[in-house]
């Protein structure tokens, strides 16, 4: 079967489950998406190697990865290659002395090592057929838009406050939202930031 490339596009708050995350994925040369919903950690994991957050404790994809590298054990690609009842199947092709191992995954999970890895994301034409949206409009770009929000978005932050900070409250802030590993408080913290230093 042919393999349809992917890359991250979105990640942001679930509007329709509570505590939940929409990952939205797009093939690298195309116009569909592939949303898939996820768990706030297995969110927050993405998230913060996406925006390269350094938390003061490895998470369990870090400590996986510091593993798999310690045995010199690679990951090739990730390969969403199923999808039932609304579930998503994943697997991570992995490589070690030149033998290849196929290790089955959540889906969300395999994501998360992909990003640290910098492993390729791939599906199948019929996955996307079945659970992908086409996007309507003509000027779709196939790299991630600079301005597109790859952090994640929590109605339930406190906006007012963190606005309402200084630069310097702000980047106490982030360093004591960093130890308490609250990443969502972190990601806004941070873009807040930014926002401020290149105004």
């Amino acid at each position: 079967m042919e393999k349809v490339k992917l890359n991250i596009v979105g990640l942001s708050y679930s509007q329709t489950q509570s505590g939940a995350y929409a990952l939205v994925l797009g093939e690298e040369k195309g116009k569909r998406r592939l949303p898939i919903i996820i768990g706030g950690f297995e969110a927050q994991a993405i998230a913060i190697e996406l925006e390269k957050m350094a938390p003061s404790r490895p998470l369990t994809h870090d400590l996986f990865k510091n593993f798999a590298e310690q045995f010199d054990i690679h990951i090739n690609e990730i390969i969403i290659y199923n999808l039932v009842e609304g579930i998503f199947f994943a697997k991570l092709i992995c490589e070690q002395n030149g033998k290849e191992i196929e290790l089955d995954s959540r889906t969300s999970d395999a994501i998360a090592l992909a990003v640290r890895f910098s492993s390729p994301i791939f599906t199948y034409e019929f996955v996307l057929k079945t659970a992908g949206i086409v996007l309507e409009d003509d000027n779709y770009s196939d790299e991630v838009d600079e301005d597109e929000e790859l952090t994640l978005e929590n109605e339930d932050l406190e906006g007012d406050k963190v606005n309402s900070l200084s630069l310097e409250e702000l980047n106490s802030q982030l360093e004591e939202a960093l130890n308490q590993e609250d990443y969502e408080m972190a990601s806004k913290i941070r873009d807040e930031i930014n926002k401020r230093e290149n105004n």
